[in-house]
């Protein structure tokens, strides 16, 4: 009754204000109640309707006012053109892996996994144990927990072969996410100007850290078995570089694992030059018919500075990752990292280890890969019987992603419009290369939700690029 009462307040006060003038005085709420019979809730619920409705305003102390009409001004920026310059060098538009899909939409573009591929009841549990715990109310060391730098030391150190050193827990620099430590290593290793080699096609983040840090680009061409030793060798020596970034296991986005041997002809060649390789193992949780093993493992000079994320495997809301790196340049990487964020989160770092170190992590990383690989062999068949004008030249042994060659002459921002526009988002490659792109790919994520649609989507996806070539 009190709510129809309100609304038929509402409805009455609504006719006043249309007839009054912008800033005239509604009457006090106590002469409301006296005119329409009314408790003072009832009427205070009329009045906060109309505040809503942008109606009226209440100024505390003096009263209820119609609002008055302002014109709205177009705001001018243009000051800050002078102010600010050109930028040192153009960035990255943001990606279209990080676009949110409606929830009928078959999201093949999204670069992280499902939520039913998430560890849910670790991650719940391990956030609820960490605000009860020291974590939620003090400052972590500057490098991260030693507890959880010890994890991510004893993770690479399990693969490292007789006669290397491994890593140990102060070689270990704890990160808010793997892309603010690609931004620390480009600043602070090479250095605004300075070249740095870059497999091509490669992670688009790391194109964009590059291009914020301001270093100079050069591609170095990689396949499905990783990039030639003998072009990377030249790209060394023609271009002076001293740093090399590289992910030897599960490609994003071409899903590529270098072939045997070659992580040491790489290794070889990066020690040859007095250089760094920067290996990214992002999807070292994420292997499907191979394990990963990492090239750092083999390297215990300070050569290899080595990346590895938690971010996709344990939860997009626990932004946790590791650097490891020895010597110097662990230094100058942590030194940068204090100037941007000063330390990580002791919380978040706190459920992070509390999610790996429990048993029942491993038994999800089993049940991960066989889930995995159903919903890989499930869109490489889909792809294969509706789209097979997109070459897969190889099925990835790990990873999230299937990487695919289009039709020469495909327009790949067009067809990923229409496939938008028929409910089927799609990442064009074009992203994914540092210079011009080698040809017209796109990169389907086989980690997305509903894998039950993926016969749809890839039906839908074949028939757009069919349309393109009638």
């Amino acid at each position: 009754m009190n709510n129809d009462s309100s609304s038929r307040i509402a409805a009455r006060l609504r006719e006043w204000i249309a007839g009054a003038s912008p800033g005239s005085r509604l009457p006090s709420t106590r002469s409301l109640v006296a005119e329409y019979q009314a408790s003072p809730v009832t009427v205070q619920k009329a009045l906060q309707t109309l505040t809503a409705q942008g109606l009226i305003e209440s100024r505390p102390g003096v009263g209820t006012f119609v609002r008055s009409v302002r014109t709205a001004r177009p705001s001018d920026y243009g000051w800050q053109s002078a102010a600010l310059r050109s930028p040192q060098s153009p960035l990255p538009k943001a990606s279209t892996t990080m676009r949110s899909a409606s929830n009928d939409a078959i999201a093949f573009h999204s670069g992280y996994p499902d939520r039913e591929l998430l560890p849910e009841r670790l991650v719940r549990a391990a956030l609820t144990r960490a605000a009860r715990g020291d974590a939620a109310l003090s400052r972590p060391p500057v490098a991260g927990l030693p507890e959880l730098q010890s994890w991510f030391a004893h993770e690479l150190g399990a693969s490292t072969p007789v006669g290397i050193t491994p890593p140990t827990p102060s070689d270990v620099i704890v990160l808010p996410g793997s892309q603010s430590g690609l931004s620390s290593i480009f600043t602070a290793l090479v250095g605004p100007g300075q070249p740095l080699l870059m497999e091509s096609p490669t992670y688009w983040g790391a194109i964009l850290a590059a291009a914020q840090a301001g270093v100079h680009v050069v591609p170095v061409p990689s396949g499905p078995e990783g990039p030639d030793p003998e072009e990377l060798a030249r790209a060394f020596e023609e271009t002076g570089a001293r740093l090399f970034y590289a992910q030897p296991n599960y490609a994003n986005p071409t899903g590529a694992q270098w072939a045997p041997g070659r992580g040491e002809k790489v290794l070889g060649i990066v020690r040859e030059k007095g250089a760094f390789l920067v290996e990214d193992d992002w999807a070292h949780d994420f292997g499907i018919t191979t394990d990963p093993v990492p090239v750092a493992a083999r390297d215990d000079s300070g050569h290899v500075i080595y990346l590895r994320s938690l971010t996709k495997s344990v939860s997009p809301a626990i932004r946790i990752a590791a650097v490891i790196a020895r010597g110097p340049a662990r230094e100058r990487i942590l030194a940068d990292r204090g100037a941007e964020s000063m330390y990580v989160s002791g919380l978040l770092q706190a459920a992070a280890l509390d999610v790996v170190t429990q048993p029942a992590w491993q038994t999800h990383l089993r049940s991960l890969r066989h889930q995995l690989h159903s919903r890989r062999d499930l869109l490489v068949t889909s792809m294969r019987e509706h789209a097979p004008q997109a070459h897969i030249e190889r099925v990835p042994k790990g990873g999230l992603n299937l990487w695919a060659r289009l039709p020469d002459g495909t327009d790949v921002e067009q067809l990923s419009r229409d496939c938008e526009a028929a409910g089927v988002f799609i990442a064009a490659g074009s992203e994914w290369f540092p210079a011009e792109p080698a040809g017209p790919f796109i990169r389907l994520n086989y980690a997305g939700p509903n894998p039950g649609a993926f016969p749809e989507g890839a039906r839908i996806l074949g028939q757009a690029i069919e349309s393109k070539r009638s």
